[in-house]
Formats: C-alpha cells, sequence, structure tokens
C-alpha cells in the first residue's frame, strides 16, 4: 500500500524529503530489515527512487545496510530524534505518575498515544506493578485508529472538520466488508463520548481485552488519547465505565491545563 499521500503536490511540501520520510516509516514492529524492492511495494515509490533515498538515509546514519542480506535496518539517528520527542515532552513528565498511579489501582495497562495517519502510536506505557497479566506495550508500538478505544477517543477530540476527513480515510483504507463494523464502532463511540466522557473497546481490538480511553485536547489544539485496558475477565466494562472512566476524565483535565 502506497504511503504516499496528496501533500506532495501541495507547493509548501519539498517532495524529496517527503519522500525520505515515508521511507523510514515503511518499518514497523518485526522489520529488523527490509530490501529496496519491498519498500518500494510499501511506499509505491519506484525502485530507483527508493534506491537513491536508502543510499542517502544510510549516509546520514538513519538506515543501516547490510551487505550479507544486502537489506536495510534502522539507524541510530532515528532513535535519538524519538528520544528528543520523549525526553523533552513535559506533557509525559507529568502522565507518567498519574498514569503510574491509575495502572497500580486497576491492576491494568495504561496508556497515553498520538495520532500518526491512521494509526495510533504509543507514547508511554504504565503497567501495574502488583500484575504481571497486564497489557505490555512498547512505547512506538502502533495501533489502527479505527477500532481501538483510544482511536475513538481522539475522533471524538478533533474539530468537526478534521474528523470527518479523518474517517473518509479510515473508510478508504478499511476493506468493504469490514467498513460497516468499524463505523458502527465509531458512532457508538462518539455517543459514548457524549452521553459519558469516555469511548470503550469491548474485544474489538483484541479478543478478551476491553479497553477505555478519553481524548486529551492540549492549548494548542492538539489531541492525543489516554486509554486503560486489560482482560476482560479482570476489567467489566461496568468497572470501566464506573471507576475507570471518571479517573481517566480527570487525568485528561489535569494535563490538559499544562
Amino acid at each position: 500500500m502506497s504511503n504516499e499521500t496528496g501533500t506532495e503536490k501541495s507547493p509548501q511540501i519539498i517532495t524529496a524529503l517527503a519522500r525520505g520520510l515515508s521511507v523510514l516509516r515503511c518499518f514497523g514492529k518485526g522489520d529488523r530489515f527490509l530490501g529496496n524492492q519491498e519498500i518500494a511495494a510499501r511506499t509505491g515509490l519506484p525502485k530507483a527512487t527508493v534506491s537513491r533515498l536508502t543510499q542517502t538515509l544510510t549516509a546520514l546514519g538513519y538506515l543501516n545496510h547490510s551487505k550479507r542480506f544486502n537489506q536495510y535496518s534502522l539507524g541510530v539517528a532515528v532513535l535519538s530524534l524519538g528520544y528528543s520527542l520523549l525526553g523533552n515532552s513535559d506533557i509525559l513528565k507529568a502522565a507518567r505518575p498519574l498514569m503510574q498511579e491509575l495502572a497500580d489501582h486497576a491492576e491494568a495497562s495504561v496508556s497515553l498515544a498520538a495520532r500518526d495517519g491512521l494509526h495510533m502510536v504509543y507514547l508511554e506505557n504504565c503497567v501495574a506493578h502488583a500484575n504481571m497479566i497486564t497489557l505490555r506495550i512498547d512505547v512506538g508500538a502502533r495501533t489502527r485508529i479505527a477500532n481501538t478505544a483510544m482511536g475513538r477517543a481522539l475522533l471524538c477530540g478533533l474539530p468537526e472538520q478534521e474528523r470527518s476527513e479523518l474517517i473518509a480515510e479510515i473508510r478508504q483504507a478499511t476493506a468493504r466488508e469490514e467498513w460497516p463494523a468499524i463505523k458502527a464502532g465509531i458512532e457508538q463511540g462518539a455517543v459514548d463520548y457524549r452521553e459519558k466522557g469516555f469511548c470503550f473497546s469491548l474485544g474489538d481490538w483484541r479478543e478478551n481485552v476491553n479497553s477505555i480511553a478519553v481524548p486529551l485536547i492540549h492549548a494548542d489544539g492538539t489531541v492525543q488519547a489516554i486509554n486503560c485496558g486489560g482482560p476482560s475477565w479482570q476489567l467489566s466494562a461496568e468497572k470501566l465505565e464506573h471507576e475507570i472512566g471518571p479517573r481517566l476524565i480527570e487525568i485528561s483535565r489535569r494535563l490538559a491545563n499544562l
């Protein structure tokens, strides 16, 4: 699937830079090495273009080249960018103790995530100290907006036009037979947020996993999401709604004022 977007047609966008970043974004969890052919398939870029980009990114330290496999892996320079983002975030510094407190109380996992295209990227994940069964999700992991509580919460926090545009993108990227269920989940999320202040995912993201999420709307209009999730036998819908949800709302309010 192509990662190129219509933004490349904008006169304000440097096409070469956008394409180079699309190469780096190809690498997901479990992708230790990728070759030019696979990168070309994922980005929709010509293989000759990909070859020039990977050589440039390797020279700059953003990719490493394996002569043995004739493939590429992410370089240390990519990690330094992510470290700067996470290390300099006042929101994360303030969020960690609040999230850890809730994780320990709920004996579950509490995460903070931001949008990346049609996915949510985990910026922080706190797990209960006393429970070894909680979800352990790595910082930097990605999950779909379409069928997750945090994705639905993000949608609810966006301005109307931006929300409509994102839903249209999700529909375009979703298989026709999957769309009715995805649409129903998004619409139910909007109802839950309007009536209760949070969104649910009850086995929608992963079977036997329940979660609840709220949007985190910053003063500058940036929207992120905070969720709490765990095994369904441990986090019932009733517990999420009456016990966890109000605590998430309070955390969101405290962080939004920073």
